[in-house]
């Protein structure tokens, strides 16, 4: 993978971490906003009620989001650093996981009526989709 795409997913992984810090921060009131604006991005303005169940909820899956990108980060670093099927096998199973991650998710935002979300779902994704496929990381030599 050249080091471009490189940069391109540790971006993107930085990107998720940052999210990950935003909803976090929803923990306390002092630094709720960023969250609030985030939810009237993905549904609209309206009153987001954070009573301590949705403070909680959100504060672990901003801590998800943050363990996340990090663990992306070291599995891609871990298949750059492999050669043949070990690395084509990282790569693959990276992109199961890729790809559960964003049918569950898409799926159920737009259930539940956050489309939006499933939208940037959808350029996580593909920032993340792009590289793997256009580096030829799944191709066995």
């Amino acid at each position: 993978m050249t080091p471009f795409w490189k940069t391109w997913m540790t971006a993107t992984c930085a990107t998720l971490s940052l999210l990950g810090l935003i909803l976090a921060a929803a923990a306390f009131e002092a630094t709720d906003g960023p969250a609030r604006l985030y939810f009237d991005l993905i549904n609209g303005p309206g009153d987001l009620d954070l009573d301590p169940r949705m403070r909680f909820v959100l504060a672990v899956l901003g801590g998800v989001c943050i363990g996340w990108s990090i663990t992306l980060i070291a599995t891609f670093t871990a298949a750059h650093a492999l050669s043949g099927e070990a690395a084509t096998s990282v790569w693959r199973l990276t992109l199961v996981a890729l790809v559960l991650w964003y049918v569950i998710d898409s799926a159920l935002s737009v259930y539940t009526g956050f489309w939006l979300n499933a939208m940037i779902n959808t350029l996580f994704f593909g920032a993340l989709l792009t590289p793997i496929i256009r580096s030829g990381v799944l191709r066995t030599s």
